[in-house]
């Protein structure tokens, strides 16, 4: 492989064009997903081939997180969390090559399979200029600027090497209006101050920040859950909890969900727990501590959410606060609920937690743990809050914690 071809645009047509223009006589033909390029040779010479990977996202947006999840935007994950890890001799290139990342719709990768076509140097030139790219190389190519892997500009300059050398002073991050989320073209003030905000305590905390980490949903795009729903889950959530920690059996969870009608809103990742919960399914359910915190701080039974390195103690919230015991209804506590904290509450607790796990994702990836916080608390947080903010839509079987 000569190098991978990453870009902001699309345009398979445009790759063929650039190819012909250099190399008339070439023919493209289709080889499954994959395109080859020959060039026919004669009785002295032999036949060329090239081999071009062609790939994009489902979905071309500048958003990358929360917008589809085909293997390019897997991949394209897993190269912003390479390329964060490297050293640098330039933090500023390397944050503007982060930031570009973030804009990618497109990747091509360039393979000679037969042959040297002479004019591949050039096409590939050509290729990185018209699609504003940038490239990733190996050593040893045509177009190779280091002695390990490394990423070029779009016009072959080196960004950056597994080494951290650079030999650019910027580089241009440009977004086609028509790859924005028609939600996302404009943020709304309080997307912006809350960010900014959030941005604030992570630095007082010591928390790495992503500054390229977007905004989450504004307030005229958030619909909260209700103060109904949200103790309809949290009274759920109760009841399975008590049997993560031993404190009745399954046959009496589900005997009491039977009972006092709540059996409907069990989800099927519950009722498969309930069904068969072995230790390590009951382990997995405990964490569901932070998320039944989550929502009753989001009721107003709990005052605040703590800095998330400490597990919290649901022993805290009052017997009359909470929604199971032993021969009680969870429906009084359902019913006498009405209140739910504000829009304004819930999406800086979403936004500050989006936050907190992109920075333990981070060094998750590099191989290391956070030191200040708790990454299971976090993501537990964000889980629950990501649900009261209809996060995509998602039921609660299925919330994403995007980073």
């Amino acid at each position: 492989m000569i190098c991978t071809i990453y870009s902001h645009h699309l345009g398979l047509e445009k790759i063929k064009e650039i190819f012909l223009s250099h190399v008339p006589k070439g023919v493209f033909s289709s080889n499954g997903e994959n395109l080859e390029f020959e060039v026919k040779g004669g009785i002295l010479s032999p036949s060329k081939r090239v081999t071009i990977f062609y790939r994009e996202r489902a979905v071309s947006s500048y958003q990358i997180p929360q917008i589809d999840d085909s293997e390019l935007t897997a991949n394209l994950k897993g190269l912003y969390g390479f390329v964060d890890s490297l050293p640098t001799e330039n933090e500023k290139v390397k944050g503007l090559f982060l930031h570009k990342i973030q804009t990618l719709n497109s990747e091509f990768s360039i393979r000679e399979d037969k042959g040297e076509i002479k004019e591949l140097n050039a096409i590939i030139a050509d290729l990185a200029k018209e699609f504003d790219a940038v490239l990733f190389v190996q050593p040893n190519t045509i177009v190779s600027k280091s002695e390990t892997q490394h990423f070029l500009d779009k016009d072959l300059n080196l960004i950056i090497d597994t080494e951290g050398k650079c030999e650019i002073e910027d580089l241009e991050v440009h977004i086609n209006s028509e790859y924005f989320d028609n939600d996302q073209t404009e943020l709304d003030e309080d997307q912006i101050e809350r960010k900014a905000k959030n941005e604030e305590i992570l630095e007082r905390e010591n928390i790495k920040i992503n500054k390229h980490l977007p905004c989450i949903e504004s307030e005229t795009e958030t619909t909260i859950r209700s103060a109904k729903e949200i103790a309809e889950r949290v009274s759920v959530l109760a009841v399975t909890n008590l049997v993560a920690f031993n404190s009745i059996s399954p046959e009496e969870a589900i005997d009491y969900l039977q009972n006092y009608k709540l059996w409907e809103l069990v989800t099927e990742g519950e009722k498969e727990f309930l069904a068969n919960p072995t230790e390590d399914k009951k382990m997995y359910e405990t964490w569901k501590c932070e998320g039944i915190w989550t929502l009753m701080w989001a009721l107003k039974k709990v005052d605040t959410l703590d800095f998330p390195n400490e597990f919290c103690n649901l022993e805290n919230i009052s017997a009359e606060n909470y929604p199971v015991a032993k021969d009680k209804d969870p429906f009084e506590f359902i019913n006498a609920v009405n209140e739910v904290r504000s829009k304004k509450e819930i999406l800086d607790a979403a936004d500050l937690y989006y936050r907190y796990n992109w920075a333990c994702v981070d060094e998750r990836i590099k191989g290391k743990q956070i030191e200040n916080i708790n990454p299971g608390i976090v993501y537990e947080r964000q889980y629950a809050l990501n649900w009261l903010i209809h996060y995509l839509d998602q039921d609660w079987d299925d919330v994403t914690c995007d980073t």
